[in-house]
């Protein structure tokens, strides 16, 4: 126990002596945190929108012509769902149709109002199960006869897809980058402590100090500035969302229908990324700092 509080003690001392260095460290670690922090909420908002509107284009919209009967359509339905892939289909009239087009226009549904026909096709809809066997479920909708046109957004699938996969490997990518930075900034810190005393850490050696004893202060060192770095930078990311969620966070919703990831569910997540990264990256810097120093 006294060689708990003498490392802590130890360490706290180091960090004043060391107050610009360490202020340095702390600055480069935020902006490391917040720049990820950055691209954790793009990737986790884009992906939560992304899985919303993925599920809005499930399913395969067969748009019938004006002469097909509700019992040509019947048919239509049934086979659907003997299909591989197919959770359920069901019949659209053209006015449960215009129905949905008016209540996705909200306020302003009251303008078809005016239309003197309903321009809008009878259809088949077919909800997919299986995302996979969405071209062939399209191809067999093709070969009924009565049909105007078979609707499917797998173009839009698909670019969502990527989109998301594209910012989830930049973020990784610029995460692993941002994280080496901040090591060596941290670790060259702590050089800076070593170097200062490296008379006094010679002396400790020579009387049978062990190296983890010697490199104990500089680690709490290290990851002292790691947590203050993660408080910083969590309630920096608390407040710039949530101003973010405030402003826009209702035009994201009618755009794409649905809202964006709750404030207190994000930072309760971030809280223990970002302490877990400030820990480690601090830890880490003062390992590699010591290592040459101490011959392990």
């Amino acid at each position: 126990m006294k060689t708990f509080f003498y490392t802590l003690k130890q360490a706290f001392i180091q960090f004043g002596r060391n107050r610009s260095m360490s202020l340095i460290s702390i600055f480069a670690i935020t902006c490391m945190l917040l720049i990820l922090s950055l691209f954790f909420i793009m990737f986790i908002n884009v992906n939560a929108a992304a899985e919303s509107v993925k599920g809005d284009y499930n399913s395969i919209e067969i748009f019938l012509l004006d002469e097909t009967t509700p019992e040509q359509a019947d048919v239509m339905v049934e086979d659907m769902k003997q299909q591989k892939g197919v959770s359920d289909a069901f019949y659209k009239t053209k006015d449960e149709a215009m129905a949905e087009f008016k209540a996705r226009w909200g306020d302003n549904g009251y303008l078809l109002d005016g239309l003197a026909d309903n321009p809008l096709p009878n259809s088949v809809v077919v909800m997919i199960s299986d995302l996979e066997q969405a071209d062939a479920l399209a191809a067999h909708a093709e070969e009924y006869e009565g049909i105007e046109d078979v609707k499917y957004y797998k173009s839009t699938v698909d670019k969502l897809l990527k989109t998301t996969k594209f910012i989830q490997i930049s973020a990784i990518i610029l995460m692993i980058f941002l994280i080496i930075v901040s090591i060596i900034v941290v670790s060259n810190t702590i050089k800076l402590t070593v170097f200062n005393r490296s008379e006094e850490i010679s002396i400790m050696k020579y009387v049978g100090a062990t190296n983890w004893f010697i490199r104990g202060p500089f680690l709490i060192e290290g990851i002292l500035i790691g947590v203050i770095s993660a408080i910083i930078a969590l309630a920096i990311t608390h407040l710039l969302y949530g101003q973010i969620v405030d402003i826009i966070g209702d035009q994201v919703y009618q755009m794409l229908s649905t809202p964006m990831v709750p404030v207190g569910f994000l930072i309760y997540n971030f809280a223990w990324i970002f302490l877990a990264l400030g820990v480690s990256i601090g830890s880490c810097g003062s390992i590699i700092s010591m290592r040459k120093f101490l011959n392990a």
